[in-house]
């Protein structure tokens, strides 16, 4: 199992937008394209309030490719992220890393 840490670095007062479009639209197309999620934050206390982090769980990287991209390619999920950002770009920028738990991590 590897996972998948995704930050999304929103532009100002934009991550509400961001949080319902998960909530709405990506959650659903996620579960349609058997994209497993292990979990999702917003920062409390640290260097910005203005990001979104969250893991994925993959078995390997060519599955990831696999459902990634059609996930990407699905027109419903292109509809829902062009109507998300009508009044402009919700993201500045975003990061990932993809993560293999140690021997040890209580996560396998």
């Amino acid at each position: 199992m590897i996972y998948e840490l995704r930050i999304y670095h929103c532009l100002p007062g934009k991550l509400p937008l961001l949080l319902k479009r998960f909530e709405t639209a990506t959650l659903p197309l996620w579960e349609k394209h058997g994209i497993v999620q292990a979990g999702f934050w917003t920062v409390d206390i640290g260097p910005s309030n203005h990001d979104l982090y969250y893991m994925l769980a993959w078995e390997s990287l060519a599955e990831r490719d696999r459902k990634w991209g059609a996930f990407q390619a699905d027109p419903q999920w292109q509809a829902e992220r062009t109507a998300s950002e009508a009044g402009g770009p919700i993201l500045a920028s975003i990061s990932n890393s993809f993560l293999k738990p140690t021997s040890f991590s209580a996560v396998t």
